[in-house]
């Protein structure tokens, strides 16, 4: 992907007589197609995951879907919204929003809400929020920004310090603050995903292959040591190796339970509505581990559609990013799809229980309020930027 983005940096800034002229229609029809379905099975699958659960613990099976769709109300709105706003005003929009989001995030660890041993949401107002989630959409588009401003210099690769100081060390500071307040809250799956996402941003707009790698070992490094001396960090990993040490009742519960119901789907699943682990056995079904109770009632069948719906998404971004009308707006396509895909990948592996568990959610899929409004936000800039593209004239 850096390749392509790279060789369409010199028609972006053409003249209005080259071979290629800028056009402005309509949004990404299969985009826009593919973003509804997955909305939609991802609200089927939270009443369906969750009325067990909401009844047990509020005596209201729709205690969790009547929230739901409000939230899908409100994110539909915000969608509708942003992507009819021009690109130029988005980018123009970009540093502020950064620094709303980065001191939303530094106030965290001061008065945030605690859950368990992390630190991850603030009261605002009536409303209780998650600055990590809009984070993810601002460190994408401040480093789609930079990177715009700098190609010249991330480029030049005749000059190998000044590049890959442009390319790699400059937007490096970015990412680092962000991954600095990730960690103050104790969200060590979040700097992760922060790390990810924004060495996508940073590759995609032309860095030195090397230094990329050598950027992803040091954050490697960092990360486990960090985890070896953090005590929540580290009995997460020792679980993870050793579940024979602990309470099959207690600390491994949730994986084992989660293992159950996709081991009890088959290939065609026990039906909709019919899962058994959902009784109280997977802990909130809703949240992270919805995948598992998708797996149950729909069975291998199920799980591969998903899977298949996350990868129709993420090639119709890479296309929408192919013909966006600047770096700028190819690289936000590109870190917000690339964002998806991270997260659908790293819920996926903790509910298979490939990683160690911790709170990732499911794109589209798990219940949450920030998140899915923050999502369906970005996906209107996604979808904004599919408004604008450059074609054969």
């Amino acid at each position: 992907m850096a390749r392509s983005v790279k060789d369409k940096r010199a028609s972006r800034d053409l003249p209005a007589s080259a071979d290629v002229v800028r056009v402005r229609a309509g949004v990404d029809r299969p985009m826009l197609l593919i973003i509804i379905i997955l909305l939609c099975f991802g609200s089927v699958m939270v009443f369906s995951a969750s009325y067990a659960y909401a009844y047990f613990k509020f005596d209201d099976s729709y205690y969790y879907i009547r929230k739901q769709i409000g939230f899908l109300v409100l994110g539909s709105a915000a969608m509708v919204a942003v992507m009819n706003l021009p690109v130029d005003l988005i980018r123009r929009l970009t540093v502020p929003f950064y620094l709303v989001s980065a001191g939303l995030l530094a106030i965290v660890p001061a008065v945030g809400l605690a859950e368990g041993e992390a630190v991850r949401w603030i009261n605002v107002g009536p409303i209780t929020i998650q600055p990590s989630e809009l984070m993810k959409p601002a460190l994408v588009m401040i480093l789609a920004l930079y990177i715009q401003n700098h190609q010249e210099q991330i480029t030049d690769y005749r000059h190998f310090w000044n590049s890959s100081k442009y390319g790699l060390v400059y937007p490096s500071f970015f990412i680092l603050l962000v991954c600095v307040l990730m960690i103050l809250e104790n969200h060590f799956s979040g700097t992760i995903i922060m790390f990810a996402i924004g060495m996508v941003v940073i590759f995609a707009g032309g860095a030195r292959v090397f230094w990329f790698g050598a950027a992803g070992a040091v954050f490697s490094v960092v990360v486990f040591a960090l985890i070896m001396f953090t005590n929540y960090a580290r009995e997460r990993i020792d679980i993870w190796l050793h579940p024979e040490n602990y309470d099959a009742l207690d600390e491994t519960w949730q994986t084992t339970q989660g293992l159950y119901a996709i081991g009890s789907g088959g290939w065609l699943g026990v039906g909709l509505g019919n899962s058994r682990q959902k009784h109280m056995f997977v802990s909130q079904p809703q949240n992270d581990f919805i995948f598992s109770i998708l797996c149950e009632e729909l069975g291998f069948v199920g799980a591969l559609s998903v899977i298949g719906l996350f990868l129709c998404f993420i090639l119709r971004g890479v296309h929408i990013a192919r013909r966006a009308p600047d770096t700028y707006s190819s690289l936000v396509v590109i870190g917000l799809v690339g964002h998806v895909a991270l997260q659908a990948l790293l819920n996926i592996a903790v509910v298979t229980n490939s990683i160690p568990n911790t709170g990732i959610s499911l794109p589209f899929f798990s219940y949450g309020g920030s998140s899915l409004v923050v999502l369906m936000a970005e996906m209107g800039i996604l979808l904004a930027v599919s408004r604008y593209s450059y074609q054969q004239k």
